[in-house]
């Protein structure tokens, strides 16, 4: 009988150990325990809570001519000076070519999870964006596609993997026409875990500060607790997260924030498009909210990516620049975390496909573009709009509430309407105020006349 030392001993049993990882471990599966990736770059500190936050969409494909990183981080200065905080790129994966979408392919048709997209640039490219935007103040989240992968992910040899018909086929996902993805089964631990670990590559790799999770009602409750649980051990690290979802049990499984469908919905289909009662805004607040939790918010805008797709630009939308000011206005100021769109804020008309390259005309109107700054840098300095109590006084074609704290009182009222209104000042709020934008001192007596979308922010 040999006998070894205690050393000796251990030594055998790591050895052992690492061996035996090594065979059981799937090449296109790795499994990386928390802090195994290098940290790059220096962690950003100043990721703004979900009051504070203006949010910018990046659609890669329209920014700039090229279409790439470093086009949106020619223009980092432009995004800066309409006064946003948090910078969100459209998914910057490799897409997959089998089964794929039209024209240069869907970008949420992730071919691999770990991999830039080399038509956007590579790895140094968006750490370079990344820099820009932190040394700017601004925090950079990723679009992130956890319901379903391209057919030629890696992923897909796994076949348990990914949600199966009856005869065996892996199958898209259920109830949806997007025939270039394939489904994930989350009833997988191995896949969960894997998910959970490229998504952490990220954070590390790039040094981004959080993720839009893409159709979250498409992903159960309980990965994406186990999901936020993880990324929120990740030591000295403030993520911001949204849920593309209206699921009411998002903000359980630890997402602050989540989309308002039912607002925009209510905004652009209802409001403008149809001409119902500006009081059903007030009606998606308390239903979008009915879930929310201490901290928790609905993102609001008055496009994005799918819809601008499907319904057109806002100045199409909403009547124009004017009116497209006022539902932006009241979408900024009056519940939730106000997001823009590329383009938005030139008001931007052409066809804007995100299958292709479709470059934004970033000198068109000027005027709109000092709007949108006027009214996001009032909002940026005023605790009584982003923290204050809201009361509304709504009429059929008129937004009115006023935003509250014990130490600022600010009253927004904006016509909805391509036509001539009328608002009555309740009693308590006539009397002498100030424009926020302007500083005059204005007085309000028992009725307003508005012109078409016209719009008033007072203070006192």
């Amino acid at each position: 009988m040999i006998n070894y030392s205690k050393a000796t001993i251990l030594k055998i049993f790591l050895l052992w150990s690492v061996t035996l990882f090594t065979f059981c471990k799937k090449d296109n599966s790795p499994i990386v325990p928390d802090g195994s990736y290098p940290q790059y770059g220096t962690r950003f500190n100043q990721v703004p809570d979900p009051e504070d936050a203006i949010i910018y969409q990046v659609n890669l494909r329209a920014f700039s001519e090229e279409g790439t990183f470093k086009g949106v981080t020619a223009r980092m200065d432009s995004i800066k000076a309409l006064g946003v905080n948090v910078v969100y790129l459209m998914p910057v994966n490799p897409i997959g070519k089998l089964n794929k979408a039209e024209g240069l392919g869907s970008p949420y048709a992730v071919k691999d999870y770990k991999e830039v997209n080399p038509e956007l640039g590579n790895l140094d490219d968006l750490r370079a964006l990344v820099n820009a935007a932190h040394e700017r103040e601004m925090a950079v989240i990723l679009d992130w596609v956890a319901g379903h992968t391209a057919w030629d992910n890696a992923w897909i040899s796994n076949k348990s993997w990914y949600q199966q018909d009856a005869s065996g086929n892996i199958i898209q996902p259920a109830g949806t026409n997007w025939s270039d993805v394939a489904a994930l089964d989350y009833t997988n631990q191995e896949m969960r875990t894997s998910m959970i670990d490229a998504m952490k590559y990220w954070i590390f790799s790039a040094n981004i500060d959080g993720f839009r999770c893409d159709a979250a009602d498409y992903v159960p409750f309980d990965f994406w607790k186990e999901a936020n649980d993880a990324l929120k051990n990740i030591s000295n690290r403030k993520l911001f997260m949204i849920a593309e979802g209206a699921r009411a049990n998002h903000f359980k499984a630890g997402f602050p924030m989540v989309y308002g469908f039912g607002y925009y919905a209510a905004l652009e289909n209802k409001v403008f498009r149809n001409g119902n009662s500006v009081t059903l805004l007030q009606e998606q607040n308390t239903s979008e909210y009915a879930s929310a939790l201490p901290g928790s918010h609905v993102i609001r805008y008055i496009t994005n990516h799918d819809v601008y797709h499907t319904d057109g630009s806002p100045i199409n939308l909403y009547g124009g620049k004017f009116g497209s000011l006022a539902a932006f206005l009241v979408t900024a100021y009056m519940k939730g975390v106000p997001m823009i769109y590329t383009g938005q804020e030139v008001g931007s008309t052409r066809s804007m496909d995100f299958f292709y390259r479709t470059p934004i005309d970033w000198s068109k109107n000027p005027d709109m573009t000092a709007a949108y700054k006027k009214i996001i840098s009032f909002r940026k300095n005023s605790d009584a709009v982003k923290r204050g109590d809201l009361a509304v006084y709504h009429n059929d074609d008129v937004a009115a509430f006023t935003k509250s704290t014990s130490k600022e009182k600010v009253f927004v009222i904006a016509s909805l309407r391509g036509n001539n209104t009328t608002f009555t000042v309740p009693v308590e709020h006539r009397g002498i105020w100030k424009n926020a934008f302007t500083g005059a001192s204005v007085t309000l007596n028992n009725q307003v006349f508005f012109q078409p979308y016209q719009y008033m922010v007072l203070t006192k």
